[in-house]
């Protein structure tokens, strides 16, 4: 990035403030970090423009006329074409810039970077389980088959919110999952299937050491059906109760209370012990994105992933309707071919999907991302690849599926934000960092969720909900890299017990939201 100021200091030891940071060679935008007013002058290297409009924070100013039609490029891509002529130092946001067809030449594996080992191993404090995987959390989840056993689970966990939880203070709590379905669903189908997968994954999830699998007793989803041939860990404590054979709600919620207070006197014996920090494995997820996204807050999470994979660890990156317009880069850090491959049908499924239920792939970004200054989904996927980092792209997989390949991988995900964090939980991620520019809130148990404001200014105006200020970056006190290596020394102090802001504040119950598919009969 080549950084932009108005001018030079009177005081030649100072540092002329920041204006608009030109992000990559032969751009046609600068990106501005401060609110820009028509006739202040923007230097930008040994260029000078004045902005011709007011452009608000985040967002682009135009640093070369740009006639109608003409291919508009920001990180060194092209990101959209503007609609009308555009002229120097003019705002160049949604009233003259739109989407545009690239049609990409797909490489494969030609911008392979293999991470180096780190010559230091880092550890976190972890849950060894008996299947050799590590929890950065101890709960007990009650997982519900069906919607109908939902109020019932709820009304077991709430038995143990609040100060109880003292008589077993080596536990973090009881979660229920329950969710919107289970019943008229076919399980046979794509939608059975998703589901079936997602609460099986939470169901051995590594953070859930005791299991309470609920349901009603008639439905289609069946209990025996989730816990038949469950992938848990030998040491993951399980029972299963049904509302109609135990009786109704009440015998049902006073069995729950007893069976999950018994789990919780076994799991108040065992203890964290120290463990390699190549046994995480991290989500990478974002919501809320704003212009900054793409400059601090994601690049620096791109740092930490691969920070992480140089220790051998895993990281997960997904939301695959925000990669469109950026695959392309993707594939060219795949591992193989058929990796690449793999993303790219993905992507083609959802061409389709969309294109059945009437829209298009470039119906985004969202009325917020574009008060952040995002114009089309091209930009704001650019900005959202780069959580990913630069390592080689070992994987590729559905939503839910276990991850089992270490180094950096991608899940197919919706880009909403619950229903894509609960797919990168159920596939087994031990902590989530979400990063954010409008200030979104969410929490993942039984995962931990880290949250990162993309700017200094939002993460200041709600610091009760931020873990992490990246917006230094902009600022010019602190390097993507610095920021980077601050963000995985966080989440190796969650992982090993310490609080999240989500945390504090009990979220991620309500954020369980399986990506509901198909047909219901």
């Amino acid at each position: 990035m080549s950084l932009a100021s108005p001018g030079r200091s009177d005081a030649a030891t100072s540092t002329p403030p920041r204006t608009a940071l030109l992000l990559a060679p032969g751009d046609d935008v600068a990106v501005t970090v401060v609110d820009v007013l028509a006739g202040t002058s923007v230097a930008l290297g040994d260029t000078v423009v004045t902005a011709s409009s007011d452009v608000p924070r985040g967002h682009k100013l135009a640093v070369r006329p740009l006639p109608a039609g003409t291919q508009v490029h920001k990180y060194g891509q092209v990101i959209g074409r503007t609609t009308t002529d555009v002229a120097v130092g003019a705002h160049v946001h949604a009233h003259n810039l739109g989407m545009d067809s690239v049609a990409h030449a797909y490489e494969f594996g030609t911008a392979r970077v293999t991470i180096p080992p780190a010559t230091t191993t880092r550890t976190f404090e972890g849950f060894r389980r008996a299947d050799g995987r590590v929890g950065t959390r101890s709960y007990v989840g009650i997982v519900t088959s069906v919607n109908c056993s939902a109020s019932t689970a709820r009304m077991i966990a709430d038995q143990f919110r609040g100060p109880v939880m003292d008589a077993w203070p080596h536990v973090d709590g009881v979660v229920a999952l329950t969710h919107d379905s289970g019943c008229g669903l076919v399980p046979e189908s794509e939608g059975g299937q998703v589901l079936r997968r997602t609460l099986r994954g939470y169901a051995a999830h590594p953070n859930v050491q005791g299991l309470l699998v609920l349901g009603l007793g008639c439905e289609m989803l069946a209990v025996q059906g989730l816990l038949a041939d469950l992938p848990a860990s030998p040491d993951t404590l399980v029972e299963h109760l049904t509302i109609q054979d135990t009786g109704g709600i009440r015998a049902t919620v006073r069995a729950g209370v007893d069976v999950v207070r018994t789990m919780l006197d076994d799991l108040e014996t065992r203890r964290r012990v120290t463990v390699p920090a190549s046994e995480l494995v991290l989500g990478l997820n974002c919501g809320g994105s704003d212009g900054y996204s793409g400059i601090t807050a994601n690049p620096a999470l791109g740092r930490a992933s691969d920070l992480l994979v140089a220790q051998g660890g895993t990281s997960v990156l997904a939301e695959t309707p925000e990669v469109f317009g950026a695959e392309h880069l993707l594939t060219r850090r795949a591992v193989s071919e058929a990796v690449g491959r793999r993303l790219l049908d993905r992507i083609d499924w959802w061409q389709d999907y969309v294109r059945r239920g009437g829209g298009t792939l470039d119906n985004n970004p969202s009325p917020g991302n574009k008060a952040g200054g995002l114009t089309t989904i091209l930009e704001k996927s650019l900005g959202a690849v780069a959580k990913g980092g630069t390592a080689e792209l070992t994987a590729v997989y559905e939503y839910a599926e276990p991850v089992v390949d270490r180094g950096f991988t991608f899940m197919d995900t919706p880009g909403y934000d619950p229903v894509s964090v609960t797919g990168i939980v159920a596939g087994g991620a031990t902590v989530v960092v979400f990063t954010t520019g409008r200030g979104s809130v969410l929490g993942a148990k039984p995962a931990p969720c880290v949250k990162v404001a993309t700017s200094t200014e939002m993460y200041e105006r709600m610091r009760e909900d931020m873990d992490l200020d990246a917006g230094r970056i902009v600022t010019g006190t602190a390097t993507i890299d610095e920021v980077g290596h601050e963000i995985l020394g966080l989440v190796l102090d969650v992982a090993s017990g310490r609080a999240t802001v989500s945390e504090e504040l009990d979220l991620g119950r309500d954020e369980f939201v399986p990506w509901q598919l198909g047909a219901v009969t």
